[in-house]
């Protein structure tokens, strides 16, 4: 039934991913799973808390406690027809859902929430996981009947997207649910965790106090580091320094334990060394502190014991509803005037700016904040997530999504722990605020590319289709991040250059076109231009319409009045609405002369400056291809005709179960993952609009002109075996007689021996260009769209692109262009001009299918012939696999 199962009983047994920690409404977390037997105690006491008024909406009356047989009926199951789900906090259930079989796809459904955690979202929680085991195991609706007065309930049912019906009848509502998800489940579903993981970072970013344990005498320790830092900063709340064996550190009254602290603790930074973290998160929990910053190292970084230490900090940390920042981190801050946030180790923090600034590594942060201070850029808030044991950049982007005063996102990021919705989440975030993404070499969490086959460049090539500036390095990082956190974002790539040296401008011109934009003529003002020389040009060049942006070079061979010239090119530039950048006599960063003052921070209009005129160009470049991507409306994947899924489903269901097909009926539930099965796709891809161009599989040289003479001459005949597209004199063309295709099945017996099989089809219609589609299964990803042409020379240089399904019409679009001999496809280089329509269609219908059916490990089309009208799949080969579970991103909010 699953994979990872937990086993209370020989019988009873449910797949691990039904359990999970999940984040509730106020931020706080808890974790979700299956009741056991082993709960009883646990129900009875959460039944004890619960008020009189709970208890009568539950069971229509009066019950002041369970009995034995009560008790063990609800937490024995059967985790098919009878499944509960609890939900804990610490050791307590706080929680508990559960739905009861009635008849063939329906269940009745019923929840009960503890009182003092009612309208923390719970409830919402449970429901959604509880519908997703449901569906799981084939059940279509929950029934519930509903006391009038129970708004609660009622509210909860009709708000959670699904369709619903109601009707009253001897005093009692009855509520039934279609349990099938809809846009607006799937909305709810999405807003809600957005809106909760928000409010969980905002609680640890806005504390109205701090502790920091493990805060020592001991110069330069990292507790009293950290310490200073705080008071330095000017925080606005109270800060607690708890140490065991002073009364005060840096003159401020120290606390033996958190526990006596006097007031409200809602931060705590630990430095405490790793051996004794575990014990100090159970009393910040005790103590109800909200949030932690661990910037201990000796978890994960050290080896197999210290990962063990690290996921048991998270476990612990998540089951008392407390977020973790790290372990082994560098910290927070906060530059808010009404916070005013420094819990790191770096005595350096920029000023108040629009950046919010996520780094993974805790070592480089430090070094990090520096260079953004050094170019008199701002930030608005910083997180260093070291190990990212609890809180990853996933957390920080939906944070950055509500938070006002963050315009642009810049995040270095070792790996992707859940790439599939970090991808989606920045697809919608990158609509209205700019994600700059440094991604160092590694791979996603637990995965190995190679394994995988998935090269780097479709790391680079997913990030596009979700809006993401991926850049090489740290400094490309600022470069691009001073760009949008000062300037209008391009309308296009046609570049004005001004500038006092004709080599500088030819050389940025240069640089322009060997990325893709478009510069004018360069305007050469001269050695000897001033400032109303360079205010006059640049004020003609953003007035022309054929012009976006602006590149200045000012670098006077003998020191000019460099404040009238900066002066001039403000004045030029506001209002303009076309982004200005400058090489201000080499100056990198937010020169002072250019800065357009602001409270701590240099505000929008500010020209940014960089050390050379190609950094200057290649973070507009960067710009344009945001822009381009961001001006283009977000559609969803069109309708298609021609779709049968249920069809499809049962065609794989039926090759890896072996039972009969049944067309009604899905697999519910999951097994245990099993062993790879290869097929041919051409009745699967049938079920998605798609034909295969017919072949038959010979063994012989009078099988292959009687296979010849059936599909009509001329044929092609190649070696059967799906790797041999990728070897040169595998394959013979337009065979027009029995005689030719007996030689051409001779020569290749010659080559791999007497009964080798061939493939013989009927030529298809010429000219074409051949193009390959593939599908990947990628753990990380989840279903990933490739393509790329069918030349030997493209396949040898990888020249591939990818997408992740399902493919808007755009997507399919971007990828076909995304291909570096794309124009082979558009009439350039004498190749006629194809149906380049009818190959985007295609790649819809494929990342339908594999968007729509998780078995499919692998799919290859290869080849597919673009013609002049049509599009011909020449074969197509499967890897079928049962998968281990869903793919947890689309199902109940979970953290992960």
């Amino acid at each position: 039934m699953g994979c990872g199962f937990t086993v209370e009983t020989v019988e009873a047994q449910y797949p691990a991913h039904w359990e999970a920690d999940v984040v509730l409404a106020d931020g706080g977390t808890a974790h979700v799973r299956p009741i056991r037997p082993a709960d009883a105690d646990r129900l009875r006491s959460f039944y004890s808390r619960l008020s009189d008024e709970s208890i009568y909406f539950r069971f229509f009356g009066p019950r002041p406690r369970l009995s034995d047989r009560e008790v063990e009926r609800f937490t024995n199951v059967d985790y098919v027809g009878r499944v509960a789900l609890i939900a804990t906090i610490g050791a307590e259930m706080v929680a508990v859902i559960r739905y009861d079989r009635t008849g063939p796809g329906e269940a009745e459904v019923a929840f009960l929430v503890e009182d003092a955690h009612q309208g923390r979202g719970v409830a919402s929680v449970l429901l959604e996981h509880l519908a997703a085991t449901a569906r799981e195991r084939g059940i279509e609706r929950f029934v519930a009947d509903v006391l009038p007065a129970n708004m609660r309930m009622t509210g909860l049912l009709r708000q959670a997207g699904y369709t619903a019906q109601s009707q009253f009848e001897d005093g009692v509502v009855r509520m039934t649910l279609d349990l099938t998800p809809t846009d607006t489940s799937t909305e709810v579903t999405i807003s809600r965790e957005h809106r909760a993981e928000s409010r969980s970072i905002a609680r640890l970013l806005t504390p109205g106090s701090v502790a920091v344990i493990g805060a020592s005498r001991e110069p330069g320790g990292v507790g009293q580091t950290v310490l200073r830092n705080l008071l330095a900063a000017d925080f606005t709340g109270p800060v607690y320094p708890v140490h065991r064996e002073v009364r005060a550190v840096a003159g401020v009254r120290a606390y033996p334990s958190v526990s006596e602290i006097d007031g409200d603790v809602d931060l705590a930074v630990v430095a405490v060394p790793a051996e004794g973290v575990l014990d100090v998160v159970k009393e910040c929990a005790e103590k109800g502190v909200h949030g932690l910053v661990v910037v201990s190292s000796g978890f994960g970084e050290t080896g197999d014991q210290g990962r063990a230490r690290q996921d048991e900090l998270a476990r612990i940390a998540r089951s008392y509803g407390l977020r973790v920042v790290g372990p082994n981190c560098l910290g927070i801050a906060n530059t808010d005037p009404a916070v005013k946030l420094n819990a790191t180790l770096a005595a350096t923090v920029p000023g108040r700016g629009r950046v919010g600034f996520f780094s993974q590594s805790g070592a480089l942060g430090t070094a990090l904040l520096q260079r953004v201070a050094q170019r008199g850029m701002g930030i608005s808030s910083f997180v260093s997530a070291g190990n990212r044991a609890d809180v990853s950049g996933n957390d920080l982007l939906q944070y950055w999504e509500e938070d006002d005063s963050t315009e642009v996102i810049l995040l270095y990021l070792e790996s992707l722990g859940n790439p599939r919705k970090f991808t989606r989440l920045a697809r919608r975030i990158a609509r209205s605020k700019p994600v700059v993404v440094v991604k160092s070499g590694g791979t996603p969490s637990g995965h190995s590319a190679e394994e995988l086959g998935l090269p780097d460049s479709a790391i680079s090539s997913l990030f596009e289709q979700a809006g993401l500036i991926r850049v090489d390095d740290l400094i490309q990082l600022f470069d691009v991040g001073q760009l949008l956190a000062y300037q209008p974002l391009p309308a296009g790539p046609r570049v004005a250059l001004v500038t006092n040296s004709d080599a500088l401008g030819l050389l940025a011109a240069h640089a322009c076109r060997a990325v893709g934009l478009e510069p004018r003529a360069p305007v050469n003002l001269g050695p000897a231009a001033g400032a109303a020389e360079y205010g006059a040009a640049l004020a003609g060049e953003l007035a022309s319409p054929d012009v976006d942006a602006a590149v200045v070079i000012y670098m006077p061979p003998i020191p000019g009045r460099t404040e009238e010239v900066a002066d001039e090119l403000l004045k030029a530039s506001k209002g303009s609405g076309k982004p200005v950048l400058a090489t201000f006599r080499g100056h990198l960063g937010m020169h002072p002369a250019l800065r357009v003052p602001g409270p701590s921070a240099p505000s929008r209009g500010s020209i940014p400056s960089y050390a050379a005129p190609e950094e200057a160009v290649r973070a507009l470049a960067h710009v344009v291809r945001y822009a381009t991507w961001r001006a283009q409306p977000s559609t969803p994947p069109h309708e298609l005709d021609g779709i049968d899924t249920v069809r499809a489903r049962a065609l794989v269901h039926e090759t890896l179960s072996g039972s009969a097909p049944d067309a009604e009926a899905a697999p519910a539930g999951f097994a245990q993952a099993g062993p790879p099965v290869e097929i041919d796709a051409t009745e699967l891809l049938s079920c998605y609009g798609l034909t295969v161009w017919p072949a038959e599989v010979v063994r012989s040289a009078g099988e292959a002109v009687a296979a010849a003479e059936r599909l009509g001459w001329p044929v092609v005949v190649k070696v059967a075996d799906p790797g041999a597209s990728r070897r040169a004199g595998t394959v013979r063309l337009g065979l027009t007689g029995p005689e030719m295709v007996r030689n051409a099945y001779t020569e290749f017996a010659e080559l791999f021996g007497e009964g080798v099989e061939l493939a013989v089809q009927r030529m298809a219609p010429q000219p074409a260009v051949p193009t390959v589609v593939g599908v990947v299964e990628d753990p990380a990803f989840g279903p990933v769209v490739s393509f790329g042409l069918g030349e030997v020379t493209a396949r040898l240089l990888q020249d591939q692109g990818f997408r992740l399904a399902p493919l808007t019409g755009e997507d399919a679009a971007a990828l076909v262009r995304t291909v570096r001999a794309a124009p082979l496809l558009f009439g350039e280089y004498g190749y006629p001009p194809v149906a380049v329509d009818a190959l985007e269609e295609l790649l819809v219908r494929v990342g339908r299918l594999a968007h729509d059916l998780p078995e499919v490990a692998r799919l290859d089309l290869d080849q597919v012939l673009v013609g002049e009208s049509d599009v011909m799949i020449l074969g197509a080969r499967a890897i079928l696999r049962t998968p281990a579970g869903p793919r947890l991103d689309v199902g109940p909010r979970r953290l992960s």
